[in-house]
């Protein structure tokens, strides 16, 4: 018996290198190491020098520790979006930063000082300054190979660092712009201030978490009242603080709020008289009584400390104010006022002539010369506010305490990086006001007349008018956004500058011993900033200050301040010492991309920085992302073990993976990821990898000889090219809309559902079967061509590493693929009626699919060329339609005859298609070569006619 000819080797299968299996740990390292030796980076600068600029500037992380997931979606959204506005022909600058200043890198040094057992206070400040720059440093460089390892492209090989000489320098002139235009005081009020790390704390450096506090219930004797009865009663108050008992000055009450007398254990005791259940739930049953008081009666009444047995402080009046802060939501309807421990407080009493003694020190410690428990503390220890600890014991010694528990559950606020409480503190600060009207005759002009997106501040504009102002003129990505921010700054207080600690830019100012005020000399602060350019800021700690401020002052007559910038304003400064220094003064970033804390945090402090200084935003737009969650949507923790590394994900499975999960989640929300999340997008990228694959197998020995023009293409090639034009348009939307969850679905479902089951699908046996001059495979591969250049190019900007791979695979001497711009693709190959008529084939194609999988999966038949199908149409329009097609190659079917069903016979659901199948095992025989059943095959294993033309001529 013969064996059947084999006809393999006539069949043009796919033939390519490239392989199915990505090894992308493996292959990225030597892909990043091609570009830094070709000097990507630099080639695309002069590739795009002289195009329109896109500067997306970036937002400084801290140089402390190894990246995390945040890190990791931040940059990678950051760079996708770089890379897109270089494929549009731009010149995309990116400048990779770090903020090396301020407590993130000074607690960490002192960490390490502690473990030695040392003090960091008696080390020369320069020398721990010089620690913590040493210390910065070493993680700057571990972050950059990180943040280089996720396929960021940026000029790592200069980027800025706030602790460099030149943007130091630059923060001190920014300060001084400040203070040449008189937008600085100094002042007492309460700001957050941490005991442990001992310095104020800006909002952003704060974080919320729930704790127990004991609750107390005090008694204030009242010893004078307009009210006669009032005389010789306790005003109630309650608090959560008891620390802040030896700090009281004053009480306050609502001036509409009903208050009532009450009976315990022989006392009269005032209090709201919507609290009375709660107080006496507190303090134990009380009587009540038909004395009611409003509270406007109160002015004018005068308690006494529970502690004026003390004299001195203690002995003084507490005068009761009224406050349009109390409320009856909790405690007694009376609060106990502490100026330098609240705002309420603060304002209240200074409007009153009461101002704060200081008593608290920096350590969370009463000052050793306080009248009541001097020298003792911490005042954040829950023992030392507890009912047993020596504030409750002393009220409770003098009669004073009604009730105490340590059982109130609230949130409390934290220091970010100590994780230790913080309190309200009253201390002498440098503040930058948002209500304050700068005069047209300020020292620095601040903003050029004819900046057309400029807020003249010489106007009488406030820095609150002009940064809400400027918030109406950014674009706000999503728009939500704006709400956000604009709350924020509306409500927002004076800006507090200075902190208490040795590592950052000091506050460069002279004050006057005897005025208080501080210079504003132009020559004094140029001779500031020089000696910054020339040593840093460490050239303040060294200074010789009368050579700085020259001939015509005294140094013995001014103080300089040794205060340290908050490393907000540090970063605020960003868009001075990067953006303008590297682009020239006046450039605008376009984008600023970071996560929504920072609306409070650096999205808002370069805001208030360059409105202040140069009367507008320094962004045109502004990008707020969510957090990355775990799996379950829970917040990452060491101590819950949930944390995901995307180190280890980029070591196990690759950076592209990552760069494509970031790419294909809502990122303006939260997002979440885990091992089922990551599964699900390395399957969406393996099947954009087998799409690559096929295109460069099935362009093997293509050349632009074979190229056949859209005009002369089969009308499937032409469909196909009117979705890559439609899909063409929809990904410039994305991208102008920075929407790449939907540019990265777009692109995936064009490859998988448009091109690999339907169109690959169609025309792979034309591709395998047809003769190379055949003008249906010659349109296809043309096709397959456009299709490569423009999939390549649109994938870059997300998988970086695979699409260099799949160009370089097709054009070994061709360069890199980020050198390219979009894609040529002609907007006029959109052809309506052609969509039309293909939507309707394509959903005919798929019912026709379903009517044969039942053959099928009974093994009546093992493939779908082997059915023979009757369509019948109950249509005459989709009679002809089908008819003017090959129908049993869109099906990849045997046979399909069309037959006109008769409508009057014709039972139709209201919507259903006019079209039924009939499915049938066909009884013509196979093609050898092309597996196809045709009558003409004389035998099984025989060829068709045109396989048998393509083998033998």
């Amino acid at each position: 018996m013969t064996d059947a000819p084999d006809f393999r080797d006539t069949v043009f299968l796919p033939k390519t290198d490239f392989p199915m299996k990505a090894g992308l740990a493996q292959k990225e390292p030597a892909i990043l190491a091609k570009w830094a030796a070709e000097d990507l980076y630099g080639k695309l600068r002069e590739t795009r020098a002289g195009k329109t600029r896109f500067i997306l500037h970036d937002g400084p992380p801290y140089a402390n520790g190894d990246i995390h997931m945040g890190h990791a979606m931040n940059k990678v959204l950051k760079d996708i979006i770089v890379r897109s506005q270089s494929l549009l022909g731009k010149d995309a600058p990116y400048v990779p930063g770090w903020d090396c200043h301020g407590l993130p890198i000074e607690w960490k040094v002192e960490e390490a000082y502690r473990a030695k057992k040392l003090n960091k206070d008696e080390v020369d400040p320069v020398l721990f300054r010089a620690e913590c720059r040493a210390y910065a440093e070493k993680w700057v460089g571990v972050q950059r190979e990180q943040f280089k390892r996720l396929g960021v492209e940026g000029d790592w090989g200069d980027p800025y660092l706030t602790m460099n000489f030149a943007a130091e320098a630059a923060i001190v002139g920014e300060l001084l712009k400040f203070a040449e235009s008189g937008q600085l005081y100094r002042g007492a009020k309460p700001v957050m201030w941490s005991p442990v790390e001992k310095t104020a704390l800006a909002d952003a450096e704060v974080e919320y978490e729930d704790i127990v506090s004991t609750q107390i219930d005090v008694a204030f004797e009242i010893v004078e009242s307009k009210v006669p009865e009032l005389v010789g009663a306790h005003a109630v108050i309650w608090t959560t603080t008891p620390w802040t008992i030896p700090v009281n000055q004053a009480l306050a009450y609502g001036p509409e709020v009903e208050y009532t007398l009450v009976e315990k254990d022989g006392r009269r005791l005032l209090v709201a008289a919507d609290l009375v259940g709660s107080v006496s739930a507190r303090i134990g049953n009380v009587t009540k009584t038909d004395r009611h008081f409003i509270g406007k009666d109160l002015a004018g009444t005068v308690a006494r400390h529970p502690m004026h047995r003390l004299g001195g402080f203690f002995a003084r009046p507490r005068p009761l104010l009224a406050g349009d802060f109390v409320t009856t939501d909790a405690g007694t309807g009376l609060v106990h006022m502490a100026p330098d421990h609240g705002e309420d407080d603060f304002f209240l009493c200074k409007a009153h002539g009461i101002e704060p003694v200081f008593a608290v020190e920096g350590d969370g410690k009463y000052r050793a010369d306080w009248g009541w428990l001097g020298g003792q503390g911490s005042v954040i220890n829950p023992k030392f506010n507890g009912p047993e600890g020596p504030i409750c014991a002393d009220l409770r010694e003098a009669g004073a305490l009604l009730a105490a528990s340590a059982d109130f559950q609230h949130s409390y606020p934290h220091s970010w990086r100590s994780k230790a409480k913080v309190i309200f503190r009253c201390t002498p600060q440098w503040f930058i006001p948002m209500d304050r009207s700068i005069d047209g005759d300020a020292a620095t002009p601040i903003v050029d007349a004819s900046d057309p997106v400029g807020h003249a501040r010489g106007n009488g504009a406030t820095l609150r008018e002009t940064a809400l102002d400027a918030i109406e003129r950014t674009r706000w990505v999503p728009e939500k956004a704006r709400n956000r921010i604009h709350a924020m700054v509306s409500g927002r207080p004076d800006w507090v500058i200075s902190r208490q600690r040795a590592w950052g830019v000091p506050i460069a100012l002279y004050v006057d011993r005897k005025t208080g005020d501080y210079l504003r000399d132009p020559a004094v602060n140029a001779r500031i900033i020089a000696a910054f350019e020339a040593g840093g800021a460490d050239a303040w700690f060294t200074a010789d200050h009368q050579a700085l401020l020259g001939p015509d002052y005294d140094a013995a007559h001014y103080e300089p301040i040794n205060d340290i910038l908050d490393v907000w304003f540090d970063s605020g400064c960003t868009h001075a010492f990067t953006v303008e220094a590297r682009y020239g003064i006046g450039t605008r970033a376009d984008l600023y991309l970071e996560g929504s804390d920072q609306h409070r945090g650096w999205f808002q402090s370069s805001l208030l920085e360059s409105c202040g200084t140069r009367g507008r935003a320094p962004y045109d737009a502004v990008l707020t992302h969510g957090f990355a969650l775990d799996g379950q949507g829970r917040k990452m923790s060491k101590s819950v073990g949930n944390v995901v590394d995307p180190l280890k994900i980029i070591n196990e499975s690759g950076a592209d993976i990552l760069r494509l999960w970031v790419a294909s989640t809502d990122y303006f929300e939260d997002v979440r990821i885990g091992k089922e999340i990551l599964a699900g997008t390395s399957d969406a990228y393996r099947k954009l990898r087998n799409t690559f694959r096929y295109l460069l197998g099935a362009l093997d020995g293509f050349s632009d000889a074979e190229k056949i023009a859209p005009a002369a293409m089969p009308e499937l090639e032409r469909y196909v090219l009117h979705l890559l034009a439609t899909l063409d348009a929809e990904l410039k939307d994305a991208t102008a809309a920075f929407e790449f969850n939907r540019y990265a679905r777009a692109l995936s479902d064009f490859a998988n559902n448009d091109l690999s089951a339907f169109f690959f699908d169609i025309r792979k046996d034309s591709l395998y079967c047809d003769a190379p001059s055949d003008p249906k495979r010659r349109a296809y591969r043309t096709v397959l061509d456009t299709l490569f250049h423009a999939l390549v190019r649109y994938a870059a900007p997300i998988l970086c590493f695979t699409a260099e791979e799949v160009w370089g695979t097709r054009y070994p001497d061709g360069g890199s693929v980020h050198l390219l711009t979009w894609p040529e693709v002609d907007a006029g190959w959109k052809d309506d009626d052609l969509r039309m008529r293909w939507e309707l084939l394509r959903r005919y194609r798929t019912k026709l699919t379903g009517e044969i999988e039942p053959l099928r999966r009974g093994k009546v038949i093992g493939s779908s060329l082997e059915v023979d199908v009757a369509a019948i149409s109950y249509d005459p329009g989709e009679a002809a339609l089908l008819r003017s097609v090959d129908l049993s190659e869109i099906g990849i079917v045997a046979r399909v005859e069309v037959v006109d069903g008769d409508p009057a016979v014709a039972s139709l659901a209201e919507g259903s298609d006019p079209i039924a199948f009939e499915v049938s095992k066909t009884e013509a025989e196979k093609c050898g070569r092309c597996w196809r059943h045709l009558p003409e095959v004389a035998s099984d294993g025989a060829l068709c006619d045109r396989c048998d033309t393509v083998v033998n001529g």
